[in-house]
């Protein structure tokens, strides 16, 4: 029963696998991702607040890019109040979320527009701490502080597969108006092609100058089925928990 369990497991995990290299040599992974990312994004009203979800720590990928959007958005609507939600010590100037403020005060960004929700953990901390402040025009249960609606509009910058749990995650904690901004990155815009032949090297390896499916293409798509199937466990745990 045992040996039979494990073939069948063997027989599913080893179909997966193959499905999903295949998939690696297409852009099904990337447009899967795109369209995931993009479905709560979009800006509908002038937001009150601005709030950038930490990434890592800084500097990181995550983080620099959130910053550099969040820099974007501050100074479109100037009149927004910016929040950086990221767990930390906002006493202590090295870090990383002090440094996240002082990276979006190097892109032209008034200090003075900028607080903190140091305390939450988790997306779903982050949305009920600042659903429940004072300051959050909002109706709050004494009982269970349980945020019944909040009428503060809010912008989530994220990075892009996370844009949809956290959109959802802040609108199951009260607030109503929440639009979505993902933090995408840029390609270069040169080819990055090139003849083998002319920078040398042993002769009796192939060229893969021109073949990027080889050289970039495989390993990105691989990226992105990763961040699409941790988002879609994530996103089954907090609804499975009640909190999206």
């Amino acid at each position: 029963m045992i040996l039979r369990i494990l073939k069948y497991f063997l027989f599913a995990t080893g179909g997966l696998f193959t499905i999903l290299t295949i998939l690696c040599f297409t852009s099904a992974s990337f447009w899967t991702w795109y369209k995931y990312s993009t479905k709560y994004s979009g800006i509908h009203r002038p937001p009150d607040e601005i709030v950038i979800l930490g990434g890592g720590g800084m500097p990181s990928e995550t983080g620099l890019m959130r910053c550099w959007y969040g820099a974007k958005a501050a100074n479109y609507f100037y009149r927004a109040n910016i929040i950086v939600a990221l767990p930390g010590d906002t006493t202590d100037s090295l870090s990383s979320v002090c440094q996240m403020r002082d990276e979006l005060v190097v892109r032209g960004i008034a200090k003075s527009r900028v607080s903190f929700e140091p305390f939450g953990t988790n997306t779903r901390a982050q949305a009920m701490n600042l659903a429940s402040r004072p300051s959050a025009s909002c109706q709050v249960s004494s009982i269970k502080c349980k945020v019944q609606s909040v009428k503060t509009s809010i912008l989530i910058i994220t990075s892009p597969e996370h844009l949809y749990r956290a959109v959802l995650t802040f609108r199951k904690a009260g607030f109503r108006r929440v639009d979505g901004m993902p933090a995408f990155e840029a390609a270069i815009e040169s080819g990055l092609a090139f003849d083998d032949r002319l920078l040398g090297g042993r002769r009796w390896m192939p060229g893969i100058g021109n073949n990027l499916t080889v050289r970039y293409e495989f390993w990105t798509q691989l990226h992105y089925e990763e961040l699409v199937i941790r988002e879609w466990m994530a996103v089954v745990y907090y609804k499975l928990k009640g909190w999206i």
